[in-house]
């Protein structure tokens, strides 16, 4: 059974995206950028929900040809480009990149992807997110938190119909100043 994990950058209150789905509080060190490809390399297969999928794909599959580039980005970039990918979306008509899109129900799909022999699956998009933690689904969260407040937006956590238990099982600082959190549900 594979594991899913839901992983993204987020303020210390708690948001994904501030009001207006500005995100520039977010701009990654080196070092972020790459945890987070090194996060990409250890998984097999990424969920997206449609306003994510929207955001990445408009950048990520030619920014490793950016001039500006780093050697973080251009990894992050590749890695991207490779790897799996799977939209949730009902107003979405088509996808690329290496990626196939779901208009179904999003649980059954997720839980039928978890029940496959493979590696780790992650999950992006907080109200994809959102639907498999109210399912029970998520098996790990991983917080990049950011040293700014935004009073408000997009959470990171979504309204949930029971309480979910974690265990911390990783703390790291990066010189940023970006404190990196792991935590396994409880089961």
């Amino acid at each position: 059974m594979r594991k899913l994990i839901y992983g993204m950058n987020v303020t210390l209150d708690g948001y994904i995206a501030a009001p207006g789905d500005d995100i520039g509080w977010s701009v990654p060190s080196d070092e972020l950028f790459q945890f987070w490809s090194d996060q990409l390399l250890a998984t097999d297969l990424s969920l997206y929900g449609r306003k994510l999928w929207e955001t990445m794909s408009s950048y990520w599959p030619t920014a490793d040809q950016q001039p500006s580039a780093t050697p973080a980005e251009i990894e992050f970039a590749r890695r991207w480009q490779d790897m799996p990918k799977v939209v949730f979306s009902s107003t979405v008509d088509e996808v690329d990149w290496n990626t196939r899109l779901v208009t179904g129900d999003a649980v059954t799909e997720i839980a039928r992807l978890k029940g496959e022999d493979g590696g780790p699956m992650d999950i992006a998009g907080a109200t994809l997110a959102g639907t498999a933690m109210r399912a029970g689904l998520i098996d790990e969260y991983v917080l990049a938190t950011a040293p700014v407040l935004v009073g408000g937006g997009t959470p990171f956590f979504t309204a949930l119909d029971n309480w979910v238990n974690l265990t911390l099982v990783q703390t790291r600082t990066l010189p940023c100043g970006v404190i990196l959190t792991r935590y396994e549900t409880r089961r």
